[in-house]
């Protein structure tokens, strides 16, 4: 059985992007060389404050970011939760997300789950993106 989402509009998905300034990065480790950590530095280096969200790297640093168990520690305003734990894992995320004031969901690429979509939808929480790349969306709004 194959599952489709839904994005928003391109326009919405800059809106987003726009209106961000705080972006929590769950599954975000120190690694260099994962995809995480390069799309969160460019969305770092483009001006966003990056939130690292990870239970194993808990007192560390990532870019220059204290790290947090879980999205309901974190203690500033969250715009995005961006996700880059496999999409088995998303209904756990979106879980979290529901207990926390954040406003967007995001999967990045390769990533949706209609579990996760039902679980943000009963909520309330329609601001919602799967399957798409946040550094890609972002230099796409730029070009």
């Amino acid at each position: 059985m194959s599952y489709s989402f839904q994005n928003p509009s391109q326009e919405t998905i800059f809106d987003y992007l726009r209106e961000a300034k705080t972006i929590a990065v769950v599954g975000l480790s120190s690694r260099t060389e994962t995809v995480a950590y390069q799309v969160s530095r460019v969305m770092q280096d483009a001006g966003y404050t990056i939130i690292p969200v990870n239970p194993r790297a808990v007192g560390e640093t990532i870019l220059g970011e204290t790290v947090y168990a879980r999205l309901q520690d974190v203690s500033v305003p969250i715009d995005i939760v961006n996700v880059f734990r496999r999409s088995e894992f998303l209904a756990d995320v979106a879980k979290d997300f529901i207990e926390t004031d954040a406003k967007v969901f995001w999967a990045q690429l390769g990533l949706e789950s209609q579990e996760a979509e039902n679980i943000l939808r009963v909520a309330g929480r329609y601001d919602i993106v799967m399957n798409r790349c946040i550094k890609i969306e972002y230099q796409a709004m730029k070009a």
